[in-house]
Formats: C-alpha cells, structure tokens, sequence
C-alpha cells in the first residue's frame, strides 16, 4: 500500500479527495471532478493507494501548530492569518509543507501547495525524490480576484493530480515535458 498525505492551500483539499475517489475507485457524484480516467496516465494499480490525510492550511499558524513547523518563512503579507509569500517563498513553503506533512503522517508521498502572489508552488515528496513546480497561472491574494484566484487553484489541481499519477507510473520522461517542473533525486 502506497499512502498519501497532503497539506494544501490554494487547493483547498481538493488534491486530496480527488486522490481519495481514485483509490476507492469511486464513480458518479462521489468520483473524480478532475481526472476522468486514471488509466489514461499507466497501468498503475490504484486500488493500492490510500491517502492518510488531507489538510487544508491556508494560515501561517496552522503551518505552525498544526504541521509543527517551528520557525517558517516569514510571509510578505497576512491576510487574516492567511500567509502571502511571492512565487519563490510559495515554492520554498510548499516544500516545508510536503515536508512536514510526511513527517506527521508517516507516508510515503506527501504533498505541499501555497499561492499567494504568482503562480503558486506545489512539491511532491518521496524518500527518494522531490518534484517541486507551478502552476501556469499567475494571481495575486492581494487583489482577491476570484476568477484568477479560481483559475489558478484549478490549474495546482490539475497539474498535480497529473504529476502524481504520472509519477505512481514511474513516468518521468511525462513528467519533464510539463512546463516548470523539476525533478531533484535524493
């Protein structure tokens, strides 16, 4: 059994539940809004996924308290808790949220994501590997445009639900043809 843990922002969870209907092979209203057809990705035996955990932490005191992350980046703004870090401090936090997450949930890929102003940043965590990217699409907390706001939680979703499945596949010829992805062997 491979098992998951995410601790998100941006993404609200979603990665999570989407990752869950997958693993259950769940279908109709309870299945999967973003990847209709698992199989399309390898031939990968989901059935032997379970995901431990899905956190939304959206605020630099849930980093704190909840992933027990003692002294993270200090963000560039809070808005009601909720931490706002440029693009590279997004990248940078997404790691420590993988990071974090694996640690507490003992599993063995976790998965960070934070967006505050830019494209937001995404890492996905293994013992043996991290793949640390973005999303193709830029907006800014500050402005609380809901449309970008949207579009670009949507784009994290779909990308990391891609890079994922692909990487459960051992996939990563795939995996680098995507746009701003890299992929760090440890």
């Amino acid at each position: 059994m491979i098992k998951i843990a995410t601790a998100e922002c941006f993404t609200h969870g979603k990665i999570g539940r989407e990752l869950h209907a997958i693993a259950q092979n769940y279908d109709g209203n309870f299945g999967t809004d973003y990847i209709k057809n698992p199989r399309e990705y390898g031939d990968f035996d989901y059935s032997q996924l379970s995901v431990t955990c899905s956190l939304f932490i959206p605020t630099i005191e849930a980093v704190k308290k909840i992933l027990n992350v003692k002294n993270p980046p200090k963000p560039k703004k809070l808005i009601k808790g909720i931490k706002v870090y440029d693009e590279k401090g997004d990248l940078e936090v997404s790691k420590i949220m993988a990071k974090a997450v694996k640690k507490l949930s003992d599993c063995d890929i976790a998965i960070g994501t934070t967006a505050g102003v830019g494209r937001g940043g995404i890492s996905i965590i293994t013992d043996e590997y991290e793949i640390i990217t973005t999303t193709p699409v830029y907006a800014d907390l500050n402005e609380l445009n809901s449309e970008d706001l949207f579009n670009r939680s949507e784009a994290g979703i779909k990308k990391t639900l891609e890079i994922t499945l692909l990487f459960l596949n051992n996939d990563f010829d795939k995996i680098r043809t995507l746009e701003n992805v890299k992929i760090i062997k440890k």
